[in-house]
């Protein structure tokens, strides 16, 4: 291992081989560097939030934790690995940003605390601890179809570190608030809820663990392959498409990323955000705007794997049967635990850097898709 590890993740070979084969390969995972930091964001009651109808809330403020980080990172020329859980993320990060990154997620927790009403966690465990209590943590690049690059990783560090952080009621980790403004700059959450594409009913939130970190692999190769088998390609269950694409351009959503990056709303600053606003309805109808829709459909986050599958997908009912008869069957097997939550709409928020091809786009269930997903498993582990 170098001496200086901060750019392991960012030199690592970007694969494109079939998932379900990467899976299994485990020459094409390394290990992540002992001194690189897990920092997990959660928000503390985000069953009852969403419960609540606050589900829109909820998924705003988990990404905005995920734009202030990735900002960090950029300015540094780092490239993290992330992972978006609907109610929070994950993140692994080299040692040369990590206090920059937790002073940030100080002053961001408390703008959401302030203006939100939601409690935003915010927990640190260092990747040696990780190793120090046997678990693995194994990491790849993928590119999916839409030649968009996620990070893939096998084992249950992240697991663990998560159960560290929610564990810890005292906190001891929490940082100083870093002064001055927050760098939220490209958060977006402008789209409206958006209906399946044509030919599907229903939107699934699907979440997968597997029972045995050493079969993790082998499961997860087996769930994927019986997903393309049922849905057919990442292309044909993905839950966006531009003819549902609807902005929602009203004053009350642009105040909220407002109040997120600010703390407060300038009614200046949203009378600008609201004439660019106006212009990108005509932008869209642009060549240059049907482009960007077209890599939003491609750049949209519908699979996590971070040790579970995470995926948004968009089907039949007569396909979620089928599915959930599969994932019944080897769960009754031993092999894994499923959550999942289905839903008449998707949520989406935006993180666009450039129009070319910085932007990312986090895909949930609507009514918390994930979180209730989550819920589902937690009651099993619990049982």
């Amino acid at each position: 291992m170098p001496a200086n590890t901060n750019q392991f993740y960012t030199s690592l070979t970007v694969n494109n081989i079939p998932l379900g084969d990467l899976f299994i390969r485990r020459d094409l995972f390394r290990n992540v560097p002992d001194d690189w930091h897990i920092i997990i964001t959660d928000i503390r009651n985000s069953t009852l939030a969403v419960q609540n109808g606050e589900h829109e809330n909820v998924n705003f403020v988990a990404t905005g934790s995920i734009v202030t980080v990735l900002n960090i990172a950029f300015k540094q020329d780092i490239t993290v690995p992330f992972f978006f859980g609907g109610d929070g993320a994950t993140f692994i990060v080299p040692p040369l940003i990590v206090d920059e990154v937790m002073k940030a997620l100080a002053l961001y927790r408390e703008n959401t605390q302030r203006n939100f009403g939601l409690e935003l966690r915010t927990g640190i465990v260092t990747v040696g601890k990780v190793y120090e209590n046997n678990y693995q943590l194994c990491i790849s690049k993928y590119c999916t179809t839409g030649n968009f690059t996620i990070p893939i990783v096998l084992g249950n560090g992240l697991s663990y570190a998560e159960k560290i952080i929610k564990g810890d009621k005292e906190n001891p980790h929490q940082h100083t608030a870093s002064d001055g403004e927050l760098d939220l700059s490209g958060m977006s959450c402008r789209w409206d809820k958006i209906p399946p594409p044509e030919n599907t009913q229903e939107i699934v939130s699907l979440l997968v663990v597997a029972r045995n970190e050493e079969e993790q692999a082998q499961v997860f190769k087996d769930v994927i392959c019986h997903i393309d088998e049922i849905y057919g390609t990442p292309e044909k269950r993905q839950p966006i498409s531009i003819p549902q694409l609807k902005q929602n351009s009203t004053f009350a959503r642009l105040g909220k990323e407002m109040k997120a990056r600010l703390g407060e709303v300038k009614v200046l600053e949203l009378l600008k955000e609201w004439i660019i606003m106006i212009y990108s309805h005509i932008y869209f109808s642009t060549k240059d705007g049907k482009k960007y829709l077209k890599r939003l459909v491609e750049m949209s986050d519908t699979l996590v794997i971070d040790g579970k599958i995470n995926t948004v997908i968009s089907g039949t009912a007569a396909q979620r049967k089928k599915l959930q008869d599969v994932l019944v069957r080897m769960e009754n097997e031993g092999k894994l635990y499923f959550g999942f939550h289905v839903s008449r709409e998707s949520v989406m928020s935006c993180y666009v850097r450039d129009l070319e091809d910085g932007h990312i786009h986090f895909v949930d269930g609507s009514e918390g898709g994930y979180t209730k997903a989550a819920g589902f498993i937690k009651k099993k582990l619990a049982g």
